[in-house]
């Protein structure tokens, strides 16, 4: 199988974890470099992250570019405000302040990622006197709207 195939096959598991086993268990029958950087680069990560990525790519890949920009604004919200976990302010210390490369993830492990988290990034703000949701004006009136090719 070649790379390309290989990351189809793995990447198109429904989950972060099913996602991360497929690879080991390809490690298991070859050893491309690839590989192996791609699991140790995913078990470094934030498990929240991972799991809020995934979602964000596969949810977006329906939505309009308004929507899309309007979630991420949401998702940038709930990292700085901390409403779920610090993990991006740990992510900043450990890599570009204490530069101990040694994050300590609020929770550690994928398994321990509820679905109730990761929808907690996703929800829009309530009551939120700092921060409101992104509104974009509406796109219909261009000749050429962008839409998603997926």
């Amino acid at each position: 199988m070649n790379r390309v195939e290989i990351i189809n096959k793995c990447f198109s598991r429904k989950t972060v974890e099913e996602i991360l086993s497929s690879l080991e268990e390809e490690m298991e029958t070859g050893t491309d470099k690839w590989i192996v950087e791609a699991i140790s680069s995913l078990k470094s990560a934030s498990p929240t992250s991972l799991k809020i990525t995934l979602r964000s790519i596969r949810e977006g890949r329906v939505l309009k570019l308004e929507h899309c920009l309007s979630r991420e604004f949401t998702l940038c919200r709930h990292f700085m405000r901390r409403t779920v976990n610090n993990d991006f302010y740990e992510g900043a210390r450990a890599m570009l302040i204490d530069k101990d490369k040694k994050p300590k993830w609020e929770p550690p492990q994928l398994w321990q990622v509820s679905e109730e988290m990761v929808d907690r990034f996703f929800a829009e703000a309530e009551d939120d006197d700092e921060w409101e949701n992104l509104h974009l004006p509406n796109r219909s009136g261009l000749s050429n709207p962008m839409k998603p090719k997926l």
